[in-house]
């Protein structure tokens, strides 16, 4: 039976459990979807391609006595040397070692019924001592849920887990049963945040996340992972929001692929990120968009920092 969410009651109120829950695992096993589906709102893009989460995320949510501040890292990178992308890919690795270092619990999410070598190199960075739940995504795609037992022996034997839990994050049920599992290992300790925080994140920098994920969504394979969004302006008027984005490719077939014929691609990427910013937003979204090619950006320091890697 799963431990339940401390809840206030009249004259016995728990204590107030707060911590930091880093999401790690291999790209594309299925974690921005786990982050949204644990706040109960889309604040990590999510898509088909791999390698779409590049910053820090950090996602809130506050369930009875207890505030769970979800970190969505990237994937971790195997491949440093591929060509072209060498800083991006190093930007990324350093984002996860940091976020291990300081968290209370990590939640190492693979696709059930799998362990691969990228799996692996992901779990070798999981601190000694550090609490650690296997999170067994994607149990909808298993057909035969009875060779589940062998591989979770097998991966017992590999880190001692703190717990098992097996879901489909798509789930809004299954997150809150997760919930209800990781809630005792949080500190004892006063909230970070207000009650009804969603993120620490700034909308500018959420506009520029729903614009990417639109672009990858629109553009499927045939854009390389090494295309970003960049905001140039973003200006409040009331309840009106006006951004100015640019997205950046890495070379001029690409800046083709992103505006389509006729601009017809582009002026979809801009509808689609606009209707869903203005129902994040809650207001009025005037949005521009333009295509730059940067070549060689994924692999320029000084580049990376003004895009907003750190």
């Amino acid at each position: 039976m799963n431990p339940e969410i401390p809840s206030s009651h009249a004259g016995s109120e728990p204590a107030q459990r707060c911590g930091l829950v880093a999401i790690v695992g291999r790209p594309n096993v299925g974690k921005s979807t786990l982050l949204n589906a644990l706040v109960g709102q889309k604040i990590s893009i999510t898509s088909r391609k791999a390698q779409t989460t590049r910053h820090r995320i950090t996602g809130i949510r506050t369930e009875g006595a207890a505030q769970f501040v979800f970190v969505d890292t990237p994937g971790f990178q195997t491949r440093h040397t591929t060509r072209g992308t060498g800083a991006l890919n190093r930007s990324l690795n350093k984002t996860v070692q940091s976020v291990l270092s300081d968290v209370d619990l990590v939640l190492f999410v693979v696709e059930a019924g799998r362990f691969g070598l990228d799996d692996a190199k992901v779990l070798a960075l999981v601190p000694p001592g550090k609490p650690c739940v296997l999170v067994a995504n994607k149990l909808d795609l298993v057909q035969r849920r009875a060779e589940l037992a062998p591989w979770l022996k097998a991966m017992q034997e590999r880190h001692p887990f703190a717990e098992f839990v097996p879901l489909t994050s798509k789930r809004e049920d299954e997150a809150l049963r997760l919930l209800g599992i990781i809630a005792p290992y949080l500190p004892e300790q006063p909230w970070y945040y207000d009650a009804d925080a969603l993120t620490d994140r700034s909308e500018r920098f959420l506009a520029s996340e729903i614009i990417r994920e639109k672009l990858f969504r629109l553009t499927g394979d045939e854009l390389p992972y090494t295309s970003t969004v960049v905001i140039e302006k973003f200006e409040e008027e009331g309840a009106l929001r006006r951004i100015a984005a640019t997205i950046i490719v890495e070379r001029e077939a690409h800046k083709g692929m992103v505006i389509g014929e006729k601009g017809e691609r582009l002026k979809r990427i801009g509808t689609e990120s606009r209707t869903e910013l203005e129902r994040l937003m809650d207001g009025k979204v005037f949005l521009e968009l333009w295509v730059k090619v940067r070549s060689g950006w994924a692999d320029d320091e000084a580049r990376l920092k003004s895009y907003g890697y750190e």
